[in-house]
């Protein structure tokens, strides 16, 4: 640490200068064994990755009021699949999720709408059925295939209205 001008030196002390050490250590190397040695692995049944996935089952509870779920839905079911459409729409932006994220998983599905298509009605609840459970995995990985990356990449304003003016165009049923 460099001393204040005001104390005075010894002039028989030698001065503090920076010395290189006498070993050089070698740069880091990723040799540990549970690193990856490349990027994220993607594809198939992995899913889509993204920073603070957790966040989006937080935002579920604020939704939860505005949800119009048929008689023969059930709430988890709905927002497992909704929270997974929501981080796959984050992981394309890059980001943690956010609750537009999880609106427009919510209306793509017409779960914000009172009165949806009778067809998307009987569409999502075949879908969405038992998604809650664990073992519906694979389920789930084809839910979220079904909305495609162009329309989670609209703006939520631009969902709403193409949802309204044609729904099915929204989403990959064959």
């Amino acid at each position: 640490m460099a001393a204040p001008r005001h104390v005075p030196l010894s002039p028989t002390e030698d001065s503090n200068t920076y010395r290189s050490p006498d070993v050089v250590p070698s740069s880091w190397v990723n040799r540990r064994p549970g690193d990856l040695e490349s990027f994220q692995p993607s594809g198939g049944s992995m899913g889509h990755q993204g920073p603070d996935q957790g966040y989006a089952l937080r935002l579920c509870r604020g939704f939860r009021e505005q949800l119009h779920i048929g008689e023969h839905e059930h709430l988890s079911d709905v927002e497992r699949g909704c929270v997974q459409i929501a981080l796959k729409r984050a992981s394309i932006f890059g980001r943690a999720p956010v609750v537009h994220d999880l609106e427009m998983a919510y209306r793509v599905w017409g779960f914000l709408d009172p009165a949806a298509d009778g067809a998307l009605v009987a569409e999502r609840a075949r879908l969405f059925e038992g998604l809650a459970e664990s073992h519906h995995y694979a389920d789930l990985r084809r839910l979220v295939a079904i909305v495609p990356e162009s329309t989670l990449e609209m703006s939520p304003s631009d969902l709403e209205e193409k949802y309204l003016a044609d729904w099915s165009s929204l989403l990959e049923l064959t």
